[in-house]
């Protein structure tokens, strides 16, 4: 999919795009209104990640631009402030969705993914591997015939290395995608929550899906059933 971001905090901006690549998003990145507004008008995106307090035009401004211009594509709005009145205008404009910072780039790729399967009518997504099943809407996971009962963090990491079976996830990257930008690398806090994980999943005719990369981190096992 192809994502413009509108974000004027270069620092945040960044994050966004990083965390985003990762996931097999493409990302363009526009600092200011102006460009944000021109951006969008004129190429074909899958979707927009829209701040709302921006210099040059604000977002709520790009926003009803678009829409009088009977421009469909997904918004999605950014903002640092919580206030309902602002929400509202912003949905009442035509916005898809919005997210109150900070946030976990997790959460903003589900609601990308969200928006743009409702806009396209696309069903909603499942990822399986091997007998394991990932319902990315309802949030449930199967072991075979087994529910499989996860935390919020244990889903998303769960999540994040079903997504790309025999890619090597490093801790920091892991720390990055479910604990957002602000985490300890030094932490042992991926380990603990990687054995949650395969507490959860594994047993005895159920064999371990997780596989430990010495010195490096740990990712899905590839392969078939």
């Amino acid at each position: 999919m192809n994502i413009l971001v509108v974000e004027d905090e270069k620092k945040i901006a960044s994050f966004v795009r990083k965390g985003l690549e990762a996931q097999g998003f493409r990302v363009e990145v526009a600092h200011d209104g102006d460009t944000g507004y021109t951006l969008a008008a004129a190429r074909p995106y899958d979707a927009v990640v829209l701040d709302i307090m921006l210099p040059g035009r604000d977002g709520l401004s790009i926003l009803r631009n678009l829409r009088e211009r009977r421009m469909t594509v997904p918004v999605i709005l950014l903002t640092a402030r919580s206030e309902l009145n602002e929400r509202l205008e912003g949905l009442n404009l035509g916005a898809d969705d919005y997210l109150t910072k900070p946030f976990f780039i997790e959460e903003l790729a589900a609601r990308i993914q969200a928006v743009v399967r409702r806009a396209s009518g696309t069903p909603q997504s499942i990822l399986t591997h091997r007998d394991l099943t990932v319902n990315l809407l309802t949030r449930e996971v199967k072991r075979g015939e087994r529910p499989v009962e996860l935390t919020s963090r244990e889903f998303t990491l769960l999540e994040q290395l079903v997504r790309s079976p025999g890619r090597v996830f490093t801790r920091m990257q892991i720390c990055e995608k479910v604990w957002g930008y602000d985490f300890d690398p030094g932490s042992n806090l991926v380990d603990v929550y990687v054995q949650r994980l395969r507490k959860k999943l594994d047993g005895p005719e159920a064999p371990g899906l997780i596989e430990t990369i010495r010195g490096v981190g740990y990712r899905m096992k590839p392969g078939g059933p």
